[in-house]
C-alpha cells in the first residue's frame, strides 16, 4: 500500500519532471479508475502541468485552473517515461498493468498502475483538490511540520477502537497505512490491539514521537531515490512489518504475525504486549 514518505517522493519527482509539459492525450484502459465522469481525464488534454503535490496517499498535479487527482488506492503506483530512459526501464509481464496513460510533451509519458486484483486506482478531474471526497476528509498529517501531540490526542480522543486502525484511519491522521502503523506501534513501545482510549499519558506521548519519527524519518530516507525503487527502498527498512518470524532488532524476540477482522499485525511480544502472545 503507498503510504505518505513514497507518496511525497513520487510527488516531487512529478513536480521535478512533469512540470511545463502538455498533457497531449489521455488513454483510459480501465474505465472504472475514472471518478469524474462529467470531466473524465480526456478533459484536460491540452492542459500543461504546473506542479505536483502530495495530500495524504494521493498524488495532485497542477494544471492551470484544473486539477488532476491520483487516488493511489491500496496498490496504485505511477511509471514514468521520457524518450531516451524510462524510470525503471520497459515493464515485464511481471509488472502491474497500466490502466491510464498520459501522453506528454518532451516525448514523456505517465502509466498509471495498479497491481491489486481489484482496482482500488482513481482519477479525478476537479477544479479543486477538496473537491476529492476523500481529500476533504483528511485529518491531520504527521509529515505536516504544524503536527502536534494535541493532533495525536483529537485523533485517538476516548474511541474504544484498536490503536493501529486508528493510526490508518485517513480521516483521523493523514498518510498512514499498515506497514508503517506496526513500524510505529514497535517504535512506541504500544500494543497493536490496545484500544485507543487505554493509553496513559506515557503512552501517547511515546506514540507521538514514533509517529512523527517513523513518518519523518522514513520521508527523508526516501527522497533522491528513483519511483520504481520506492516501494523496495520502504520494505528493505521495515524493523518489524512483513518480519514474521524474525528477530526483534531491539530486544532478540521472535516477531510475531496478528490477523483480525481481516487485516494483519507483526509485533515483538516482549516490547509491545509485555510478552502476550496476540
Amino acid at each position: 500500500m503507498p503510504e505518505s514518505p513514497e507518496v511525497d517522493a513520487l510527488a516531487r519527482f512529478l513536480d521535478a519532471e512533469a512540470s511545463g509539459r502538455m498533457i497531449q492525450a489521455a488513454d483510459v484502459l480501465e474505465f472504472r479508475t475514472v471518478k469524474t465522469r462529467a470531466a473524465p481525464p480526456a478533459a484536460i488534454v491540452g492542459s500543461i502541468v504546473t506542479g505536483a503535490r502530495r495530500h495524504g496517499k494521493h498524488v495532485e498535479l497542477e494544471l492551470g485552473d484544473r486539477r488532476l487527482v491520483i487516488s493511489l488506492g491500496r496498490h496504485g503506483w505511477v511509471r514514468w517515461h521520457d524518450g531516451s530512459s524510462a524510470e525503471g526501464g520497459v515493464p515485464s509481464p511481471e509488472e502491474p498493468p497500466s490502466l491510464t496513460t498520459f501522453e506528454l510533451s518532451g516525448d514523456a509519458s505517465i502509466e498509471v498502475t495498479d497491481a491489486g486484483t481489484w482496482v482500488s486506482l482513481g482519477l479525478f478531474v476537479v477544479d479543486a483538490v477538496r473537491d476529492v471526497p476523500a481529500i476533504a476528509k483528511l485529518g491531520p498529517d504527521p509529515l505536516d511540520v504544524a503536527f502536534t501531540r494535541a493532533d495525536l490526542d483529537g485523533a485517538l480522543g476516548h474511541r474504544r477502537k484498536q490503536v493501529k486502525a486508528v493510526l490508518q484511519e485517513q480521516e483521523s491522521l493523514a498518510g498512514i497505512g499498515n506497514a508503517y502503523s506496526d513500524e510505529i506501534l514497535h517504535a512506541a513501545r504500544v500494543s497493536p490491539v490496545a484500544h485507543a482510549a487505554a493509553l496513559t499519558d506515557d503512552e501517547r506521548d511515546r506514540l507521538f514521537e514514533a509517529t512523527v519519527g517513523v513518518m519523518r524519518g522514513a520521508l527523508q530516507a526516501r527522497r533522491g531515490i528513483a519511483i520504481d525503487q520506492l516501494k523496495a527502498a520502504k520494505v528493505a527498512a521495515m524493523r518489524v512489518h512483513g518480519r514474521s518470524g524474525q528477530a526483534c532488532p531491539v530486544c532478540g524476540s521472535t516477531i510475531r504475525d496478528h490477523t483480525f477482522a481481516g487485516a494483519s499485525a507483526q509485533y515483538c511480544p516482549t516490547c509491545q504486549t509485555g510478552g502476550a502472545l496476540l
